[in-house]
């Protein structure tokens, strides 16, 4: 068994949501914490990541509203929910590497920004959040407040813009240019915010600035919420 997890089989049901702009530590952190107790993981923004591909892949213009809502909601998605399986398929192709692209990256946006497109993902998100039996940590940028208002435990991550876009400089390595990463990360604050709101944390959501923590601390903090919230430690 994993060292970092905790097999709790007596304790109950536990849904954390993790919000937060890119480059806060979303994915890495809420990983973590579900390796440490023994729950499935969701990583939202993969599936928006998907349908960009899907799109990519029939040629369509990112100006194409009409088309996109029409492949969003004919895409079937499989993505999976172990902590320790990357795994995104969509439309039958495999697709967990060419979400991470950068021309993929650059295309989100004309999925998550239309509302008709964020209304069919974020019931399938809500459904497999429902379908995992011990629990979940979903991550993203709306789950606190839309895909999961009710769920156990809601946290929002933030950071530093500086720090953020550094980040994902590492994530993407000599895949794109700090200007394309800049524009990447702080284009899809502005675009995004336009119908999400995830930089304030709303009624009953904490708040863990991770500017100057490593993850592992991040991990920990998140953990430390959790046990707070409800009485399970990891």
């Amino acid at each position: 068994m994993n060292p970092e997890q905790n097999t709790l089989s007596a304790t109950p049901r536990i849904v954390v949501a993790i919000d937060g702009p890119s480059g806060s530590g979303k994915s890495t952190t809420a990983k973590g914490v579900a390796r440490r107790y023994g729950l499935a993981y969701l990583d939202t923004g993969a599936m928006y990541r998907a349908v960009a591909c899907a799109f990519l892949q029939a040629g369509i213009e990112t100006t194409d509203i009409p088309r996109i809502i029409e492949v969003t909601r004919a895409a079937e998605i499989e993505i999976s929910t172990d902590p320790d399986l990357e795994r995104v398929v969509v439309n039958g192709i495999e697709v967990t590497q060419q979400i991470r692209e950068p021309e993929t990256s650059a295309k989100v946006s004309a999925v998550s920004t239309v509302p008709e497109c964020r209304e069919n993902l974020v019931q399938r998100q809500r459904d497999l959040i429902d379908g995992a039996p011990r629990g979940i940590v979903a991550e993203g940028r709306d789950i606190t407040t839309v895909v999961a208002p009710d769920a156990d435990v809601r946290i929002l991550l933030t950071a530093d813009p500086e720090v953020r876009v550094a980040r994902r400089k590492i994530d993407v390595g000599d895949k794109a240019t700090h200007a394309d990463v800049v524009d990447q990360v702080l284009r899809r604050d502005r675009d995004d915010s336009k119908l999400v709101e995830f930089h304030k944390a709303a009624d009953g959501v904490y708040t863990i600035d991770t500017t100057a923590m490593s993850i592992p601390v991040n991990i920990q903090a998140v953990c430390d919420v959790v046990a707070q919230v409800t009485g399970v430690k990891a």
